[in-house]
């Protein structure tokens, strides 16, 4: 899983940041989104995808990788 944030977008709501801490967290100057962790564990990951789920604003894009090409 690939995790992707638009800080643009973000409202500083902290939804992020609550539900999955390892991954997400707030600026200290405007509480935006920062990411702690592109690539997530796989234990961090059903938590990753409710904080996208939530996020009010809709910063939190998910990607999961495809499978490698055969060598």
């Amino acid at each position: 899983m690939d995790v992707h944030i638009d800080r643009d977008r973000c409202l500083g709501a902290g939804m992020c940041a609550l539900t999955a801490p390892r991954v997400f967290d707030q600026d200290e100057d405007e509480g935006l989104v920062v990411l702690l962790d592109a690539r997530p564990p796989r234990e961090d990951r059903a938590a990753v995808r409710v904080a996208a789920g939530v996020c009010p604003g809709s910063v939190i894009t998910l990607t999961e990788p495809g499978p490698s090409p055969a060598s």
